[in-house]
């Protein structure tokens, strides 16, 4: 089976906004507005298209984001200039630290209208969890 995710439609207050700010953090580019979305290309060439919607449509989603242990202190880095809040935990348990899953790194934080981003270097049940 070759089937793949080609893009997803990302629900945001300004479509601009919000497509700057996960291209910043995660060190990538928004794009040219295409009729009414704001795309962010993605390494595996899926597609985030963000889009203007009422406000009271904005259902917060998880965007999962696997990065390379160089990324990640990239975006980590940008976390950290921009202030933002950062849990180690999808519950928002354990505030300003960071996880070791499966061996790795993982940071969840949340963008301009409250979908929970997270950058982790491992994928899930890739190996040893330490926590």
């Amino acid at each position: 089976m070759s089937v793949q995710l080609n893009h997803t439609i990302v629900h945001s207050r300004n479509n601009r906004e919000s497509a700057d700010f996960l291209a910043h953090v995660f060190g990538l580019e928004a794009g040219e507005e295409w009729g009414p979305f704001v795309p962010v290309e993605l390494g595996n060439g899926v597609t985030l298209d963000f889009a203007t919607v009422p406000e009271g449509s904005i259902v917060p989603q998880h965007y999962a984001f696997l990065v390379t242990e160089d990324e990640f202190d990239g975006v980590f880095q940008r976390i950290q200039d921009a202030e933002l809040t950062f849990w180690a935990d999808p519950y928002q348990q354990r505030p300003g630290e960071i996880n070791h899953n499966d061996g790795g790194r993982g940071v969840y934080f949340l963008d301009p209208v409250g979908h929970a981003l997270e950058a982790l270097t491992r994928p899930y049940g890739s190996g040893e969890d330490k926590s």
